[in-house]
């Protein structure tokens, strides 16, 4: 878009009566990327003329995923602290200085109304230059505890919008919106049958269908207890779907009746095969399994910040909307429940319902909406 289109007058407009221009930075992992992408096609369904460029980390799999859904991105040359080989740091300080000439060039070039940050690496260097330039920056958090870099924007961030309530302890209390987490549309909005998912991954149809699913990294603890009584669950009469993630490869037999792979590029057919799932249960997964309203058995990521997946697990829990094994126990435990839960159709009937209620369909059309109003009144 050129200068001159950028000035044309756009009515009702709140971007001083033309088309306006707004910075999405962060990605890193899915959690980040597709409610990014959810909130970018939310802001162009309310305002066409909006023009959007994303902000990653070169490397990172936001590089790849943001231009299959039709949006530019630019990649900084940004890494985070590695906990794990201290001697891998020693360029840090360097990187992060040269993240943020990119950015100062990005933004000089772009010249954007506003900049909003999902996470991850690059969100942090884009916003706090948004903020040094006056920029009005937007935060979405989606985990019920917030990131370092998040609770430090968050301090002079125009608003924050919240997954969940009580978030008060990280951001200022004036400038939360709870709004939920945005679900990608080919989720939410998926018509897919379960005949359908079932063909996708040639697959019997009839059978009772179980979705392993950790992440794309998979879940050591729960690829381990697949591993180890894969047998046990196919003589109950179930069959499976198993992402194992990449760091995982199966040691024993795949036998028929079992579709496995590292990833599920099409996540839609997976959850619409699915009777049972057995997942991690960081902020996206919950969001989407609520609005699927499918029987979960959780395993929570037990190293994740503040342990906040077991935070999110335990409050369907509480709900009786969800099941949950601890990670340490997942080895002997997750098979023999996923088995009594496939044979218990009253107890996926209830765990149905009681996650349905939970679901936020409309959590990126909240957050578009809350941006657009707040720019009109600044």
């Amino acid at each position: 878009m050129s200068e001159e289109q950028h000035k044309s007058e756009v009515p009702g407009s709140p971007f001083r009566g033309r088309g306006g221009r707004i910075i999405i930075a962060g990605g890193g992992t899915g959690g980040h990327i597709f409610p990014a992408i959810a909130i970018a096609n939310a802001l162009k369904e309310a305002d066409s003329n909006i023009e959007i460029l994303f902000v990653g980390a070169k490397g990172k799999m936001e590089m790849e995923k943001i231009p299959q859904a039709g949006y530019r991105i630019e990649g900084l040359d940004i890494a985070g602290f590695n906990r794990s080989s201290l001697i891998k740091n020693i360029g840090l300080p360097f990187k992060l200085l040269k993240s943020l000439l990119q950015v100062r060039s990005i933004i000089k070039q772009f010249k954007p109304d506003a900049a909003i940050g999902v996470g991850g690496y690059s969100s942090f260097p884009v916003l706090r230059l948004a903020q040094a330039k006056r920029i009005p920056t937007f935060i979405h958090e989606s985990n019920s505890f917030a990131g370092r870099s998040n609770i430090m924007l968050g301090k002079k961030a125009t608003k924050v919008f919240t997954g969940t309530d009580g978030m008060e302890k990280f951001f200022p209390k004036e400038k939360i919106v709870v709004t939920g987490n945005p679900v990608r549309a080919s989720i939410a909005r998926s018509a897919i049958s379960q005949t359908e998912g079932i063909k996708f991954f040639s697959l019997e149809e009839g059978k009772k269908t179980i979705l392993v699913v950790g992440g794309s990294l998979g879940a050591k603890s729960v690829n381990e207890a697949i591993d180890k009584h894969l047998n046990q669950l196919l003589n109950a009469g179930l069959q499976l779907i198993w992402q194992t993630g990449k760091l995982y490869t199966p040691k024993g037999k795949v036998d028929k009746g079992v579709w496995v792979n590292a990833f599920i590029n099409q996540m839609e057919y997976a959850y619409a095969a699915a009777d049972v799932v057995v997942s991690r249960s960081g902020a996206m997964s919950v969001a989407e399994l609520c609005v699927l309203k499918k029987p979960v058995l959780f395993v929570p990521y037990p190293f994740a910040a503040e342990d906040h997946q077991t935070v999110n697990a335990q409050q369907l829990v509480n709900k009786n909307a969800a099941m949950m094994v601890k990670d340490s126990e997942a080895l002997d435990k997750v098979v023999p429940m996923i088995i009594e839960l496939a044979k218990d159709e009253n107890r996926q009937a209830e765990l149905k319902k009681n996650i349905g209620t939970l679901a936020i369909t409309d959590a990126d059309k909240r957050i578009a909406e809350e941006i657009l109003k707040t720019l009109k009144g600044l």
